[in-house]
């Protein structure tokens, strides 16, 4: 049974929540082993821009930070990035609540910040025409004469590490690569680059969820059957 949904919309995304009654799998019926997941709730943002300019998110955050143990998060991405500093807002409501609960899926791209949103959640859901890109950030400062500098190399250390920490750091990009990135290329990827990098973990392929892995595999068996055809 599945609760009614509750609609909360900001100017750039919308979060649905849904309480989800308890479930009970049978894990050996023999034994009488079953597996109970107790009643929860599932909060699901449609991700847009992140381009918030008046109250921002306070109240899809506010409504984020009631989550409980057993809640979890999903991200539905369509996003062609924004304000990196907003980004990092789900950073931060992820590690406070949804630490180890986050799905995401890339419905149907994410570029700049959206790409990096997607590389956050622990389990990372594409579709065969999903697209993405990682680049370098881009912004300036304004302010006093003496103190321009001060903060343009303060915000590069802070916004390299943390860029540094969700594309190396889980190995999506070579230190070779991200040190290229930084200069200004941009890496363009699709569902086959996105599985053989393990920035997607699963795919969703004809109504059924399938492992990165086997979809590889799919896809070389189809490659092989093609050859065949063309012989």
């Amino acid at each position: 049974m599945i609760g009614a949904k509750k609609e909360l919309s900001s100017e750039q995304h919308t979060l649905y929540t849904e309480i989800i009654a308890e479930q009970k799998r049978v894990v050996n019926k023999e034994k009488n082993i079953y597996e109970v997941k107790s009643k929860h709730k599932r909060y699901r943002v449609y991700i847009g821009r992140f381009f918030e300019l008046k109250k921002g998110l306070h109240a899809v955050f506010n409504e984020l930070r009631e989550a409980k143990e057993s809640d979890y998060l999903e991200f539905m991405i369509n996003s062609g990035g924004g304000f990196v500093q907003e980004g990092m807002q789900f950073y931060n409501i992820i590690q406070e609540k949804f630490n180890g609960r986050t799905v995401a899926y890339l419905d149907n791209y994410g570029y700049s910040m959206g790409a990096m949103l997607f590389s956050m959640a622990n389990k990372r859901i594409i579709y065969p025409y999903s697209d993405f890109m990682y680049h370098n950030y881009s912004g300036g400062a304004h302010g006093k004469g003496g103190e321009l500098k001060a903060r343009v190399d303060h915000n590069h250390e802070r916004l390299n590490e943390f860029f540094h920490n969700m594309i190396v750091g889980q190995g999506f990009l070579s230190e070779e690569e991200y040190q290229q990135m930084l200069i200004g290329q941009d890496f363009w990827m699709g569902a086959k680059e996105l599985c053989k990098r393990g920035i997607a973990t699963h795919v969703i392929l004809e109504g059924k969820e399938m492992r990165a892995k086997e979809y590889l595999q799919l896809l070389k068996k189809e490659k092989k059957a093609n050859k065949k055809k063309r012989k």
